[in-house]
């Protein structure tokens, strides 16, 4: 539908019946602001007052999604464009609010993870927890966002944009034990012997020393076989 054309029909109609922005929005039971924006073409008037407004006015529903006063040799084939029009107006609609629901879902996602990776100590387990709710909370909105293509293409993008997910996450979890000297949040594993804690983790594992109480040390090594009994064997 032509919202421009369709304006300036209602302006013209509403000066035919000799009213104000203020006299239609009192009778509609909106502000005058709203008609001023209708006129202009800014936005429709909601469909649930198609029909008050075309009383008010004396003119058919189709008149008013035609943007003038359909003749009755043109009526039938006006009537079919200005449902199909309005069919693919909702279309547009809907997947304008699917593509804002899609990127709130990623973006908060997203957001959530980098909190959680941030706020929570390395030692507690929520990290890694929230972390992960925030990547199915993202892919949940990609899966809306990808909605139109192929099945096999969206199992695809969803699963190595979880791979990728993760990948980063570890990547940013290995930088800080590297760096800061923290415990890995993804430990599958968690071994404490009398002056070693042993963190088991997919890619590698970490050793934490406790040589007194102001020195921790943290050795990364390869990830291996290890026997809980002679765990402590690791700081010598």
């Amino acid at each position: 539908m032509n919202q421009e054309k369709i304006g300036k029909f209602i302006s013209k109609c509403r000066k035919e019946t000799k009213l104000t922005q203020q006299e239609l929005a009192e009778q509609l039971g909106v502000t005058d602001r709203a008609i001023s924006n209708w006129e202009n073409g800014k936005n429709m008037p909601d469909l649930s007052l198609f029909k008050p407004l075309c009383n008010i006015f004396g003119i058919t529903i189709n008149d008013l999604m035609s943007g003038e006063k359909v003749s009755v040799n043109e009526y039938q084939v006006k009537l079919e464009e200005n449902i199909v029009n309005a069919i693919n107006d909702t279309n547009k609609k809907m997947e304008k609010q699917k593509k804002l629901l899609s990127f709130l879902l990623i973006s908060f996602g997203i957001l959530i993870s980098f909190i959680a990776m941030t706020i929570f100590p390395s030692e507690s387990s929520w990290g890694s927890h929230y972390a992960t709710f925030g990547i199915i909370l993202s892919v949940v909105g990609l899966n809306i966002f990808t909605g139109g293509i192929k099945w096999y293409k969206k199992i695809v993008i969803n699963v190595g944009y979880i791979i990728l997910s993760f990948i980063i996450l570890f990547i940013i979890d290995y930088i800080g034990v590297v760096n800061i000297h923290q415990a890995p949040r993804f430990s599958l594993v968690k071994v404490t012997g009398d002056k070693i804690v042993y963190y088991d983790t997919p890619f590698y594992d970490i050793v934490r020393c406790h040589v007194n109480e102001d020195n921790e040390q943290y050795k990364v090594i390869k990830n291996q076989k290890y026997n809980r009994d002679n765990i402590d064997t690791y700081c010598k």
